[in-house]
């Protein structure tokens, strides 16, 4: 039970960590001190839905279609090895500096309305949360809800680190020497949980 609410909290972190528009706006909200909790309550909340909705409903799925884990694990590890291969070219790329631009403080509303935008309308939010870790929850059985709890409070203390901490980094991250460093780490992750899929 305690293992399996461990490794959810560590593989919902390791997918969560690469950079994208919604992690990217939360930084930026961090940095500027702009409603910076209900931004992470938002993200938090949305990836606890998601991530429940997967565990939950992808066991009832596969016990009725059982071929659908096999053909769900191998996606999740190809997913993974293309997604950990972007991360390496972004890299080789050099990275790309965040510079928040400086100017009024936007109406909590219109945060809001962004945060929920650029979480919803990701369509690698649904193939993390409810697809690639409803697929391993699975492995988990009987303890897929511990898993999914583990998931879910490694999502919240990313989103709450990220935009608390934000402040901090803000001089780090205007460097994309750092972005290339945590483009590799995550791309060295994702590269390591395909290939535990793969041998599990």
């Amino acid at each position: 039970m305690i293992q399996a609410a461990i490794n959810g909290y560590f593989t919902s972190l390791s997918l969560i960590l690469a950079i994208g528009a919604q992690n990217a706006f939360v930084l930026r909200q961090g940095i500027r001190r702009e409603h910076v909790g209900a931004v992470v309550a938002v993200c938090a909340l949305s990836d606890a839905v998601l991530i429940a909705a997967g565990v939950a409903g992808f066991g009832v799925v596969t016990a009725a279609v059982p071929w659908l884990a096999a053909a769900m694990r191998w996606f999740g590890v190809a997913f993974l090895l293309v997604y950990g291969g972007l991360r390496f070219r972004a890299a080789l790329q050099g990275g790309e500096a965040l510079r928040p631009a400086e100017g009024v403080v936007v109406p909590l509303g219109q945060v809001l309305v962004t945060c929920v935008v650029l979480t919803w309308a990701d369509p690698h939010v649904y193939l993390d949360t409810m697809v690639l870790l409803g697929s391993i929850s699975t492995h988990y059985a009987p303890d897929q809800a511990w898993f999914g709890v583990g998931a879910a409070l490694g999502s919240l203390s990313f989103f709450a680190a990220l935009g608390y901490g934000a402040r901090a980094l803000a001089p780090v991250f205007a460097s994309p020497r750092a972005w290339v460093v945590l483009e590799v780490v995550v791309g060295i992750t994702m590269w390591g949980i395909a290939a535990g899929l793969a041998l599990g």
